[in-house]
């Protein structure tokens, strides 16, 4: 029985590995408790064993080509907004298993009432962000003052993770048009819609190497210049979307 307010989950994954099989499927019930509805976009080039697995879930699945996590996130947007619900809640899938592995208490607490800001940016405590790689923490910091800058609060903005109302989902699949869309659906919200914005920092929002680690074989300078790049087009798109 789901006596939670009803909040959809929206999801993505491109996992070509299957890193997701075994943490999808042993948290797959707590997640359709959690959520009245539950939708994903999956990589065509994700493991078929994730897909028949997923597949097997009270969760609307749609699988898409490969175009970047951008496009993953503005199709599960569009296809969530096909449901009933009032609110969703987006997070990278290999964010959320990490986070119901870990801290399933915090994520239903978190779920269990709707917010009360119409966009709720979900970050990362000290103790949480404090698990991620050097090159994540240190280039993060620059992205998230430049946010935090733009928006007039102290937020951590590129943790994968936010709540939000119909109305805001409405706008952000109207609008949502740039390369990466951390930064731009808050500011989109925030800019375009004029509606408030929230603010909570969270523990389970952590890093595991085996889940959430990159799967390409890079040096560390390659490591720290692609995590700068992100970086850069993430605080660019702060600055300019709704402008």
């Amino acid at each position: 029985m789901n006596s939670l307010p009803n909040i959809t989950l929206l999801t993505v994954t491109h996992d070509p590995l299957g890193k997701n099989i075994k943490l999808f499927k042993e948290l797959q019930k707590e997640l359709e408790d959690i959520y009245s509805e539950l939708y994903i976009t999956i990589s065509d080039e994700s493991s078929n064993t994730l897909l028949e697995q997923i597949q097997k879930s009270k969760c609307n699945v749609k699988v898409i080509p490969k175009k970047g996590a951008a496009a993953a996130r503005r199709e599960v947007v569009r296809v969530g907004l096909s449901g009933h619900s009032d609110y969703f809640h987006y997070c990278d899938l290999d964010r959320l298993l990490t986070w119901g592995a870990n801290h399933l208490d915090e994520l239903k607490l978190l779920t269990s009432n709707f917010p009360s800001s119409d966009f709720l940016i979900l970050g990362r405590t000290e103790r949480a962000m404090e698990t991620h790689p050097e090159e994540w923490i240190e280039t993060e910091k620059i992205t998230n003052k430049i946010c935090s800058l733009e928006l007039g609060m102290n937020v951590d903005i590129t943790a994968g993770s936010c709540l939000f109302s119909r109305s805001c989902a409405e706008y952000i699949n109207k609008h949502s048009k740039e390369k990466m869309t951390d930064a731009e659906w808050a500011m989109i919200v925030h800019r375009i819609a004029k509606l408030e914005i929230g603010y909570a920092s969270v523990d389970g929002l952590e890093y595991h190497e085996e889940i959430n680690g990159i799967t390409r074989n890079l040096s560390e300078s390659e490591k720290w210049i692609g995590r700068l790049k992100l970086s850069s087009i993430i605080s660019e798109t702060a600055i300019t979307t709704g402008k």
